[in-house]
């Protein structure tokens, strides 16, 4: 761990400096298009109750089955986490009363997980990393949901998401700020994605954040810690974090004490709010579920599966930095995204790739941010931008031209070297022209002229009217040095 990292992170009370430590439970939705124990649907968006099984509806003597897709799944995603894998797992019955949970119990895994121990590296800048630990990653099923919008009196259930596969992957407490917090979520999320275990949509609640808030003064012990339930977006993370710490600062320099409890996240208001006393394990009675044996499986299992795994973002960010040269921050921009680090490295092939980064994360993450598209959606692919980038680089079309060019791809589409060729966007090289443009503002500007002589970062100025008298078209290089030698700088 870095310790440098936390040092700047203390929050400023009437009493001193606190620390707030953060530990998070995260429920990702299992990327299977069948349930844990049923084989009904897991699509998103269907009518109410209308991928609902005689199991998912815990109707009398219906049995589970496990689904071997979401034990495979799992194992991948603790793969990636570089964790230990557990041969022999156990499900549990978790029981508790909701009206959404049909069952009167949930099968989880307490004791014997499916996942043991791992790790996360974080970036929070190029130049600050922390590992955040795993404690366990664990198989469970997802209850239903409650509609309390479609009648005054009355609340309605939605069994859709009941039974749905979720992996609970719980971190150690050593997370020490909502950046660094926020920063975890979006590394676990972009190595969820790579693997293909869970899509990440915190808007489709297929990833939710369960948030441990306490805080201490610095190097004493853990003080009591919250419970923040289903926090569903990165944003609401890290404001929940900074609202829980100042509650919990407030309260303690106030001579009281924390309770251990659940609360939930009000953005609206930006507070959080009491739900229920924390409950203790043995407030849910667990217990082995008779319907299902233990989960085993062998070595030679889990090897078949690690060889499914693509390259990871770790190390495909270390590859981008020694193969492109590219910069780490630059690299880590490319890799958040699978599809995006695809999509660079094909524009970038046998090509400066260092200005193919540099296009590919101004020039068309900036427009696809603003118009709220995806990289799969992009109007210019990887080919078309690796064209305007050679264009740039054989001198054909300066910058200001390749930024033309490429707001004509965007919107027409073609091939922009035909494009160029086309509309004559060729930029001037062709020295007697530029000279013929340097003569003529020259003439018209001698009071400039005197005083680019006493100052010559003036020179730019001059620059500037060259390109604009030839709309944009001329070298910029050539342009400069024929205004030296003109103006005898």
């Amino acid at each position: 761990m870095n310790s440098q990292a936390h040092s700047s992170k203390l929050i400023a009370g009437a009493t001193g400096d606190w620390e707030v430590v953060i530990g998070l439970e995260i429920h990702a939705q299992v990327t299977s298009r069948s349930k844990l124990f049923s084989g009904a649907s897991t699509e998103f968006g269907g009518a109410p109750n209308s991928h609902v099984s005689l199991v998912d509806a815990a109707m009398p003597g219906m049995l589970p089955v496990i689904n071997e897709e979401c034990v495979k799944q799992a194992i991948r995603t603790g793969l990636g986490l570089k964790a230990q894998i557990n041969h022999r797992s156990v499900f549990d019955r978790k029981n508790y009363f909701y009206p959404d949970l049909p069952q009167g119990y949930q099968i989880s895994q307490y004791k014997n997980p499916i996942v043991g121990e791992g790790e996360v590296l974080v970036d929070l800048s190029p130049t600050e990393q922390i590992k955040v630990g795993i404690e366990r990653l664990h198989i469970e099923q997802d209850a239903g949901k409650l509609m309390h919008d479609l009648g005054a009196n009355d609340s309605h259930v939605d069994l859709n998401r009941s039974g749905v596969a979720l992996m609970e992957i719980v971190s150690k407490p050593d997370m020490r700020s909502a950046e660094e917090a926020k920063a975890y979520v979006t590394k676990l999320r972009t190595i969820l994605r790579y693997i293909g275990t869970c899509d990440g949509n915190m808007e489709q609640g297929s990833l939710r954040a369960d948030v441990n808030v306490s805080v201490r003064k610095p190097g004493e012990k853990f003080g009591t810690r919250c419970e923040i339930k289903n926090v569903n977006s990165i944003r609401f993370i890290g404001q929940a974090i900074d609202v829980e710490a100042r509650r919990q600062i407030g309260i303690l320099e106030d001579g009281g004490t924390i309770d251990q409890e659940t609360r939930l996240y009000d953005p609206n208001k930006g507070e959080t709010r009491s739900m229920r006393s924390k409950e203790e394990a043995h407030d849910y009675r667990y217990f082995p579920d008779p319907d299902l044996l233990p989960l085993e499986f062998d070595q030679a299992y889990v090897d078949a599966l690690a060889t499914t795994l693509p390259e990871l973002p770790d190390e495909k960010k270390a590859r981008f930095i020694a193969q492109f040269g590219l910069s780490p921050y630059d690299a880590g921009v490319l890799i958040l995204e699978r599809a995006s680090a695809d999509y660079f490295e094909e524009a970038a092939r046998g090509r400066d790739a260092k200005l193919v980064a540099n296009w590919v994360i101004n020039e068309l993450f900036g427009r696809l941010n603003k118009e709220g598209k995806s990289i799969e959606n992009s109007p210019v692919s990887a080919a078309q931008i690796g064209a305007i980038v050679d264009l740039i680089s054989a001198n054909v079309i300066s910058g200001k031209l390749a930024k033309d060019l490429f707001e004509i791809v965007w919107t027409e589409g073609g091939d922009p070297e035909k494009i160029v060729e086309a509309r004559s966007m060729k930029q001037v090289t062709d020295t007697s022209a530029i000279e013929k443009a340097v003569d003529e503002i020259i003439a018209k500007n001698p009071d400039k002229v005197e005083q680019a002589k006493a100052k010559p970062t003036m020179l730019g100025w001059f620059v500037g009217q060259v390109m604009k008298a030839t709309g944009g078209k001329a070298n910029p290089q050539a342009a400069n040095e024929i205004l030296k030698a003109k103006l005898g700088i």
